[in-house]
């Protein structure tokens, strides 16, 4: 499985396509700017939302479901790479989130 480090992550930009694949209740409280909510349960269904023109970047809170729901996408042709240490990792190094509820 391909994965990334929070701070490369971050480097790429607004251009990187970032699922956060948390609960609501979750993404909620914290976030990091621009992903989009896909809750690991939904993920089969929401397989249309993804773009296949580019990778994708999947993040929870540790980085355990977003390895399966990684794992699940490159089987099904999505070219889907995993963030290392979920966003616990990417405050922990610094990086900006969101915070309560989107404006």
């Amino acid at each position: 499985m391909t994965t990334i480090s929070p701070t490369d992550l971050a480097g790429l930009g607004a251009e990187a396509t970032i699922v956060d694949v948390r609960e609501p209740d979750e993404f909620t409280q914290a976030r990091v700017a621009g992903a989009l909510n896909i809750p690991l349960g939904t993920l089969p269904t929401r397989l249309g939302d993804l773009p296949r023109d580019r990778p994708v970047y999947v993040m929870c809170l540790s980085g355990g479901r977003s390895a399966q729901a990684t794992a699940y996408l490159v089987g099904h042709g999505v070219d889907a790479v995993n963030l290392e240490g979920g966003i616990t990792r990417w405050y922990q190094s610094g990086l900006p989130l969101e915070l309560g509820p989107a404006a």
